[in-house]
């Protein structure tokens, strides 16, 4: 199997370079070469995605069996990048998002759910005014289509992961939460304790890129783990669990803490109250092979992988993003003192155990 990696150098993209060698595949990465070192025991070649002739350059190294994108964002790019590559690979798999959809995360979403409208040669500037997520949102749409339209329904795979936990997490979502439990004492959890979560593993993304690629399997699927795949609770248990620390959380409610300002999704990493950011069916995507680890061993791998000298690989403009996430100790200090005296101690409330 020979395959094509844009990206390959950082989180998903190293990943999946690392499965397929070990899988014994044949791998050339195409990318910049500003964010990481490449592995070892792939053939590199540079270039930049916003420089057409780069990626003719690029097609004359082929063929290959398959392509993975992980790198792509803008259509324009993503079409001209297809465009040149049609005739050297066989199948394109491209990693999307759920941002795609108009209803997320405000709603719950299926394969059916409506999708931005963005054309396939759209450039930078198109969707400025849909703000920051919109306009990811609608860009990444852009990109499934430009696929589509350079390769064909048939040769395309079209991936849209949710939330993406595990070792080389650059965000600071579930990394802050495992250093919070190993700094012990009582640990500020937003309730209710039983709400469902549903992010998946790093590595099970690269799995099912990989399976896609070699079975060219087609289509668009929600790359997420199952509906109720585990709680708030059991994410703070098993952090605390991975790091052995005698932290106690006390569980605290939502409306409480939206009142006193706390912001969601960054000042307490992956806690939002919107009722459609975990409630993306991803029946189709199992039913084709995806296949979801359990959330305590993301935890577990995570804590082994930061304790063992592991550093976050960002990748341009994504540097400062984990210094954005979690409660300083001094605001979470601050937050708890103001919760025990309305008689919460212990933190029985908003819906917790």
């Amino acid at each position: 199997m020979r395959l094509l990696i844009l990206g390959g150098t950082w989180y998903l993209g190293r990943t999946i370079g690392e499965l397929a060698l070990d899988a014994g595949w044949q791998v050339t990465t195409f990318n910049r070469g500003v964010s990481a070192p490449d592995l070892a025991g792939l053939e590199v070649i540079r270039g930049d995605r916003e420089r057409a002739d780069d990626f003719r350059r690029l097609a004359e190294h082929g063929p290959w069996d398959a392509v993975i994108d992980t790198i792509g964002y803008v259509p324009q790019q993503v079409l001209g990048g297809a465009t040149a590559l049609a005739a050297a690979v066989g199948h394109y798999v491209f990693l999307s998002s759920v941002n795609v959809y108009t209803g997320w995360p405000n709603e719950p979403l299926d394969d059916n759910s409506a999708l931005f409208g963005c054309p396939p040669d759209a450039d930078k500037a198109f969707g400025a005014d849909l703000g920051y997520a919109g306009q990811y949102g609608a860009h990444k749409a852009g990109c499934e289509r430009a696929v589509v339209a350079a390769f064909g329904a048939d040769r395309a795979t079209l991936l849209r992961p949710g939330v993406i936990l595990g070792p080389r997490e650059y965000v600071g979502r579930l990394t802050w939460w495992l250093d919070r439990a190993a700094r012990g004492g009582q640990l500020l959890a937003p309730g209710p304790a039983t709400r469902a979560i549903q992010p998946i593993d790093v590595r099970d993304v690269a799995q099912f890129a990989l399976h896609c690629a070699t079975a060219r399997i087609a289509g668009a699927y929600n790359v997420c783990a199952p509906v109720g795949h585990g709680t708030f609770a059991e994410l703070i248990d098993d952090c605390i669990a991975a790091t052995k620390a005698g932290t106690e959380p006390v569980w605290v409610d939502p409306q409480w803490l939206i009142d006193r300002g706390v912001e969601q999704w960054t000042e307490l990493p992956l806690w939002r109250t919107h009722r459609g950011v975990w409630a993306v069916d991803s029946r189709r995507a199992f039913a084709a092979g995806l296949r979801c680890r359990p959330l305590r061993d993301t935890a577990a791998d995570t804590w082994t992988w930061m304790t063992g000298g592991g550093a976050a690989i960002t990748g341009e403009g994504e540097a400062g993003r984990a210094a954005d996430h979690g409660l300083t100790p001094e605001r979470e200090a601050e937050l708890l003192t103001a919760w025990r005296p309305a008689g919460q101690a212990g933190g029985s409330a908003g819906g917790a155990r």
